[in-house]
Order: C-alpha cells, then sequence, then structure tokens
C-alpha cells in the first residue's frame, strides 16, 4: 500500500495541482468583500474593499473605506495595471516595477492583490515532498520562474492540501534566494458551494509583530461579468 500511494504521489503533476488551487480562489469569476488588517507594534490599520475578478487577465478592486480612501480603484486589464485617484481625478498606469512594491502600506505586494504575474503559467513547477500543516496533508511544490516570465519573486514554496487542494502555506523568495515573505491561510469556510481559507496573513521576515491580514466576508464564484466592466472608464465610476 506504501509503495502505490508514493508512486501516485510521485506521478502528480506539480503544475496541476498549482491550477487547481488557483482555480479554487478563483473559480471563473469572482465577486469578494473583505476586510484587510495591517498590524504593526504601535497601530493597526483596516480597510474594507470590494473585488471582482476574472479568469487571468481581468480585476477591479474597490476601497470602500477608512474615509482617506474611499474610492480608490485597482484594475488590471490583461498586462495593464490601473489606479484611480479620485481625490486627484487621475488614473495612473502603473510600471511593471511596481508590481514588488508594498500594496497601499500592507505587507502584500500589488502583485499579490491584482495578479499580474500568473502562478500558473509564469513558473516551472517541481513537486518536492509532502508535508503535515494545520493537521492536513500538504503537497510541497517548488516553483521557478520561467526565463523570460516577468514576475516579482525568486522562488516560491507552496504547500497545497492533497484533500481539498487548498493553499494553505507560501513562502517568498527574492533572485538572491533570501525569505521575505511568509503566506498563512486559515479559517477554511463553505462560501458559495466551495471550501475556501477565508483568513489570508502575510508575514515579513525579521520584522517583528507585523503582518496583514486578508479576511474574506462574502465570495460570489461563477457568477457573469463581461468583459466591458473592466474598463477604465468603469473604474472612474464606480463610486
Amino acid at each position: 500500500m506504501i509503495s502505490c500511494i508514493s508512486q501516485y504521489v510521485s506521478a502528480q503533476d506539480a503544475k496541476d495541482i498549482v491550477k487547481q488551487a488557483d482555480n479554487r480562489m478563483r473559480g471563473n469569476t469572482s465577486q469578494s468583500e473583505m476586510i484587510i488588517k495591517t498590524m504593526r507594534a504601535t497601530w493597526t490599520r483596516e480597510m474594507s474593499l470590494k473585488a471582482w475578478m476574472k479568469g487571468n487577465d481581468f480585476a477591479i478592486i474597490l476601497i470602500l473605506s477608512p474615509v482617506k480612501d474611499k474610492g480608490i480603484v485597482f484594475l488590471k486589464r490583461k498586462k495593464e495595471v490601473w489606479n484611480w485617484l479620485p481625490t486627484l481625478e487621475r488614473s495612473i498606469k502603473l510600471p511593471p516595477s511596481m508590481m514588488s512594491q508594498s500594496w497601499m502600506g500592507t505587507d502584500f505586494t500589488n502583485d499579490d492583490l491584482v495578479k499580474e504575474s500568473s502562478v500558473v503559467e509564469d513558473y516551472e513547477h517541481t513537486l518536492i515532498g509532502d508535508t503535515l500543516f494545520q493537521k492536513r496533508s500538504c503537497y510541497i511544490i517548488q516553483m521557478i520562474p520561467k526565463q523570460d516570465a516577468a514576475v516579482v519573486w525568486g522562488k516560491l514554496i507552496v504547500f497545497i492540501d492533497k484533500k481539498d487542494l487548498l493553499e494553505l502555506h507560501c513562502r517568498f523568495y527574492d533572485e538572491e534566494g533570501e525569505l521575505i515573505n511568509t503566506m498563512n491561510a486559515y479559517d477554511i469556510t463553505e462560501m458559495d458551494g466551495r471550501l475556501i481559507p477565508t483568513r489570508i496573513e502575510m508575514i515579513p521576515s525579521g520584522k517583528n509583530n507585523q503582518k496583514t491580514e486578508i479576511i474574506y466576508k462574502k465570495v460570489l464564484f461563477n457568477r457573469p461579468i463581461d468583459d466591458s466592466f473592466f474598463t477604465l472608464d468603469k473604474m472612474r465610476s464606480l463610486n
């Protein structure tokens, strides 16, 4: 039995595992309401927002609060990422170099939120082992960026739950192999008919008492959203 299991696991397509885990959080489309908490040693800041996503090509994120940030919008349309600043009545196209920068002062990058890069298409995937994490048996998959891929990270190590194909842990390394961030996912709950982690924390390395949490309050999957929703005009008119 042990040898059969090991042969089955070694035959798994690592890319397919990553693709299924990615799709579980995305669906064909998703509409979500969430809270982002940024925690530091002496203060905590909370934002609420709504997000609409369609496949790998389209995303809109609208900030609802706090008041000073209300109405700020991020738009991803294929390989372009735009930011709408209502106080300036100005839209700004973000260059690829901005993808590694902090998103709104959190521990997530712009790329983490708007997903300019694709964990499925921009990396080579290797199944390197398995482990027990949060009492769940997980695949350990290493992801190295393809040579021509415009990505933020030099390497990712992810733990994906074998039973439900949930990404529960990810370590983000820079091009020199230094650990930069660690992500953990918790509070697995059924939302709109599928199990997903509803609390995701990002912890930067070497910074005590510092992390950011995303808490999903509501998610709808696979509701039709036309491509025309993801436009500069729509970005400016969401408020």
